[in-house]
């Protein structure tokens, strides 16, 4: 019984973990839309703040909902508390410096960097 009561308590607490957002992700980002329209992102553990070449910002509420890592390609799956998926995807194997933020369907919505605004060959440098 003992037993049982920590596996039961091991488990919600992962199940707790999972829904923050990665640490991979979270902070500062530089973030561009395909039309070039430039956007500065911060992703806390469960919010995320999106302010605009204007200045306005506008946060949000998520929880992360999926992860996936294959052949060093890095894909984080989150869920906004208003609706709407997104997914956050780190393409180049062993670079996290660099990524996308694309739609359910694979639309890109904005191309990410840590350091500075970066066009979508910067991130798919041999292509999609």
């Amino acid at each position: 019984m003992k037993n049982l009561f920590h596996l039961v308590l091991m488990s919600m607490a992962l199940i707790m973990a999972a829904c923050s957002g990665s640490e991979t992700y979270q902070g500062d980002w530089k973030a561009m839309a395909p039309d070039g329209v430039k956007a500065d992102l911060h992703f806390d553990a469960k919010t995320f703040t999106e302010t605009d070449s204007a200045g306005v910002s506008t946060s949000f509420q998520y929880s992360q909902n999926s992860v996936n890592i294959a052949n060093g390609v890095k894909s984080f799956g989150i869920q906004l508390k208003e609706g709407g998926a997104y997914r956050i995807v780190f393409p180049i194997s062993g670079d996290v410096t660099k990524g996308v933020i694309t739609t359910e369907v694979g639309n890109v919505l904005y191309t990410i960097c840590r350091t500075g605004y970066v066009t979508y060959e910067e991130v798919y440098p041999f292509g999609k």
